[in-house]
């Protein structure tokens, strides 16, 4: 008999409790009835969020390639493939920051350089903002955040003198482009890719870049003729190469401003033409390490040979 007053005493003290946890905290009593195991999915879910990467898709001319659907992608993490949960490919605005050499090896190219940025804003998006990075013995932001033609108006009356401090100019670009207001960020580098000043050496610039969702585009501007000059413009190809590479972006390097023209209205016409994947990765441990991201293309029948280009990884940061 006093067992059963026992359980009947419990019995009355949990639904007395269970009534009071719906009076203050609706729908906690319900929570708490569930098992351990729905717990640990919500904390699953909590603490693991969507990887998105931004893939360009060209052929070998690097011409655009729209038209592609979800099916055609395949995403692999650490070589092994994922889910693909999200995709897009709407032309979307993106925050862009412009990193222009004013350094004394571009004497005599300004003008050009110019003239190609100024085709590259005309080709973006209308929403895009812009900001300037200006760079010779130091890098400086030179606009702030705006529109293309802010930046244009700053650059008119710059001058090429000094030396080169690219590497300190492209971190400050990556920091400062996470302020943009859209979730599509890039920078252009606009350079011969010549660095003798910098305090940032190439391994930190790096490291940044691994870090950041941020693609880099490249112009390699060079003198007059041919790329192939003496020892600097070689060094100074494969740094831009690199920098690219790592980012997900595209480098080019102009003979002629014809050239230049046609590399910027590709770039911009890149940015504009993205394909958006996301998905949540199955290695679920956020431990801070890195994850190598691979994006194929399983192109329709009767295309051309493709190019596809993503960001190399990411670190699984808690």
């Amino acid at each position: 008999m006093n067992s059963f007053v026992n359980r009947s005493a419990h019995f009355y003290k949990a639904i007395i409790g269970c009534l009071m946890l719906l009076v203050i905290q609706p729908g906690l009593c319900a929570q708490q009835q569930k098992g351990d195991s729905d717990q640990d999915k919500n904390i699953i879910k909590q603490h693991t969020s969507l990887v998105t990467v931004d893939v360009t898709v060209t052929d070998k001319q690097y011409r655009q390639i729209s038209g592609l659907g979800k099916d055609h992608f395949e995403v692999y993490e650490d070589k092994v493939r994922q889910q693909i949960d999200f995709f897009s490919d709407e032309d979307r605005p993106a925050s862009i920051g412009v990193i222009f050499d004013l350094s004394g090896s571009m004497k005599g190219k300004l003008t050009r350089a110019r003239e190609a940025l100024q085709s590259f804003i005309q080709t973006s998006h209308n929403e895009d903002d812009f900001f300037l990075v200006g760079f010779n013995d130091r890098a400086s932001l030179l606009a702030e955040l705006s529109d293309g033609d802010a930046v244009l108006r700053k650059l008119s009356y710059a001058d090429a003198t000094g030396r080169t401090a690219l590497y300190d100019a492209a971190y400050l670009g990556v920091e400062k482009v996470k302020e943009g207001r859209h979730d599509r960020r890039a920078l252009l580098i606009i350079s011969d890719g010549q660095d003798n000043a910098s305090r940032y050496n190439y391994g930190e610039l790096k490291k940044l870049l691994k870090e950041a969702d941020v693609q880099i585009y490249c112009i390699g501007i060079t003198e007059e003729g041919m790329y192939a000059g003496g020892l600097m413009d070689q060094q100074g190809q494969v740094t831009l190469d690199e920098i690219s590479r790592v980012t997900g972006g595209l480098a080019f390097y102009p003979k002629s401003f014809g050239e230049m023209e046609d590399a910027v209205t590709r770039i911009a016409l890149v940015l504009r033409h993205q394909y958006s994947i996301g998905y949540v990765p199955l290695n679920e441990q956020r431990d801070g390490k890195w994850r190598k991201i691979k994006v194929r293309v399983n192109a329709p029948k009767g295309m051309p040979s493709l190019n596809v280009r993503a960001r190399e990884g990411y670190y699984a940061k808690p």
